[in-house]
């Protein structure tokens, strides 16, 4: 297993050496190597068992030093960066050749994000390149928003976990860049689809289910547990399913394990705690875990396309 600890300076020691090193985001925890290192980069796949079709998020600490890895800054997605970022907001942008083919699976736009962490800023502000960092989990399966959660699931294939605590949004970064000359939303995530108009006016929803992404949180199957997740009405599956647990939303009460997103119904609790529910309710001895969607508002969106990526065929 890895050793979980707050030493920055090990932390930033490690990135120099190619290592991997697991960090905290506001969204969930990353498995981080050094971008501009191809060898480092795929280490990333190697350790997640990830295919190498499915593109990275890079992550820097500034607006100034994003553009010196990418050809092209549009207006509209620089007036978001300014708006949302330090936060859970990724923009796809023209890369610069500095930026390895393997960091973005052969296309010409790397995904790049900053991060509001403190812990991952101030490393971040000690590196001399950025970091290439997907979620810390095996591929497809559910993403960890504490370190013990990486550790369980990658203790031995990190070199370091930084611990920055639990992760206070829970679900990944929305990812936007633009098309023809309108801006695209490719992933939802943490940031709403409001808060992102509010800056720029309408945008076009890309949300892709597909084998062969074009960015990164496209795939049909992902953040999925191991155990079969069913979404429904949450009652009616009960009286189908034996030892079945639910992962509820609002104040609803169950005669069956049951992890509880939000008692009160808050989509914010809620995204906060979906990973943990999905992760306790597959560790747990229940043999089917049965759900609904949330009200779809908000990041209501967001929980309920992680949802159907992790009900879908494998």
């Amino acid at each position: 297993m890895a050793v979980i600890g707050k030493d920055i300076l090990k932390a930033s020691s490690l990135l120099e050496q190619g290592k991997l090193v697991a960090i905290p985001t506001e969204t969930v925890y990353g498995l981080a190597a050094n971008a501009l290192d191809t060898t480092a980069v795929a280490g990333i796949f190697r350790a997640k068992n990830r295919p190498t079709f499915d593109p990275l998020i890079i992550h820097t600490y500034s607006i100034e030093k994003a553009k010196e890895y990418v050809t092209e800054f549009p207006t509209e997605l620089e007036k978001l960066a300014k708006a949302y970022w330090p936060g859970p907001l990724t923009l796809l942008l023209p890369k610069k050749n500095v930026i390895p083919d393997l960091v973005t699976s052969g296309l010409f736009d790397v995904a790049i994000r900053i991060p509001n962490h403190p812990l991952t800023l101030e490393l971040l502000q000690q590196l001399k390149f950025p970091l290439a960092a997907p979620s810390a989990n095996p591929f497809g399966y559910v993403s960890p928003t504490k370190p013990e959660h990486v550790n369980k699931q990658l203790g031995n294939e990190v070199d370091y976990i930084l611990d920055g605590g639990a992760c206070e949004v829970g679900i990944e970064s929305t990812i936007v860049g633009m098309e023809n000359g309108k801006v695209c939303v490719y992933r939802l995530g943490g940031l709403t689809i409001d808060q992102i108009e509010n800056v720029i006016g309408k945008i076009e929803l890309k949300i892709n289910s597909s084998d062969n992404p074009t960015s990164p949180g496209q795939l049909h199957s992902h953040y999925a547990p191991m155990k079969k997740l069913v979404i429904g009405n949450v009652e009616e599956l009960l009286k189908q399913y034996e030892n079945a647990g639910v992962l509820s939303f609002g104040d609803k009460s169950y005669e069956v394990y049951t992890y509880e997103l939000s008692r009160t119904a808050d989509l914010t609790e809620a995204a906060a705690n979906l990973f943990a529910g999905l992760r306790a309710l597959d560790e747990s001895k229940v043999e089917i875990i049965i759900t609904e969607y949330l009200p779809a508002i908000g990041l209501g969106i967001a929980i309920n396309d992680r949802l159907t990526r992790a009900a879908a065929e494998k």
